[in-house]
């Protein structure tokens, strides 16, 4: 597939920039929605919207057995558990700390391409897991975030979700899926969002239309459901078929200091001296898990 230097350039300012705000866009909405009500809405939507304006660009939305399968699975991966589970532990975490833990998933993808593609994991690799591993337990071990009422739990459910996204990236990498990014986008919402809405039926969720809504869970929902979700998720979809998975995945080196700016200037969460000190030894961590592959990003860039 040929390679368009612009659009890489853009789809990766969408999951630096864009997916480190969706954090605190949730974590507005989920004070008032339920989770998986909240992720059904959101995902249904965007992937109802894509469909729309496929049409009106004349785009064919035929789909295989086996491409609609494996979209399934993508949408279940990426979506129902892996963003659904997300919503749910913001109701018992900061908005930053859960930027925070997740900026470990290149660990996570590293870990699993050795596990499950024999891939050698180079020595600064190995010094990169040591010190995301340091970071990790530093974030996790603090006082004020133990106490926190149903927090242990958050924490350990969000690392499901990184090890559901880190082998679902390495899927999309290699599955058959809508050779068009936007169509596939729009795919693996639909059906992430129909598992999401069958998990709220399940829990016993109550449902509330949109003009009970505050305007702050209103805006929230339009900005993740236009840019969080239709913007940012097919730029993600578009890179994994582009770019390596560890490539992709070092979009937490942003989203987390994207995240917690904004959860500290909008909601008032607590910045503490471990939480950065945790930040700084997690993302050199992943730094050098990347450093030499990054490089070779931007030579690709320039050319």
């Amino acid at each position: 597939m040929q390679r368009n230097t612009a659009l890489i350039v853009l789809s990766f300012f969408s999951i630096y920039v864009i997916w480190g705000s969706t954090y605190l866009l949730n974590k507005i909405a989920v004070t008032e929605l339920p989770p998986f009500m909240l992720a059904s809405i959101r995902f249904t939507t965007a992937g109802c919207l894509i469909f729309l304006i496929a049409k009106l660009m004349g785009l064919s939305l035929a789909i295989t057995k086996k491409q609609l399968i494996n979209t399934a699975i993508a949408g279940f991966l990426f979506l129902t558990f892996g963003n659904g589970v997300v919503v749910w532990a913001l109701k018992y975490v900061d908005s930053g700390f859960a930027a925070l833990e997740i900026s470990a998933q290149p660990l996570v993808v590293l870990i699993l391409m050795k596990i499950l593609q024999g891939k050698k994991i180079q020595p600064m690799s190995i010094i990169g897991v040591i010190l995301g591993i340091v970071g990790i337990y530093l974030l996790v071990s603090q006082k004020q975030v133990i106490n926190k009422e149903g927090s242990i739990i958050g924490m350990v459910m969000i690392f499901a979700c990184m090890v559901s996204w880190a082998y679902g990236s390495l899927f999309v990498g290699k599955a058959d899926l809508p050779s068009n990014f936007f169509i596939n986008t729009g795919y693996q919402m639909v059906m992430g969002g129909m598992m999401l809405f069958t998990a709220s039926m399940v829990f016993g969720e109550e449902w509330s239309a949109p003009n009970t809504w505050s305007n702050d869970v209103l805006w929230s929902m339009v900005l993740l459901i236009l840019f969080g979700s239709i913007v940012a998720f097919t730029a993600f979809n578009y890179l994994l078929r582009i770019v390596s998975p560890e490539k992709v995945a070092t979009s937490t080196y942003v989203n987390p200091i994207i995240a917690l700016l904004l959860g500290w200037y909008f909601l008032d969460e607590l910045i503490t001296t471990q939480s950065i000190i945790a930040a700084i030894i997690l993302l050199t961590g992943v730094y050098f898990i990347n450093t030499k592959k990054k490089f070779i990003i931007f030579n690709r860039f320039r050319k």
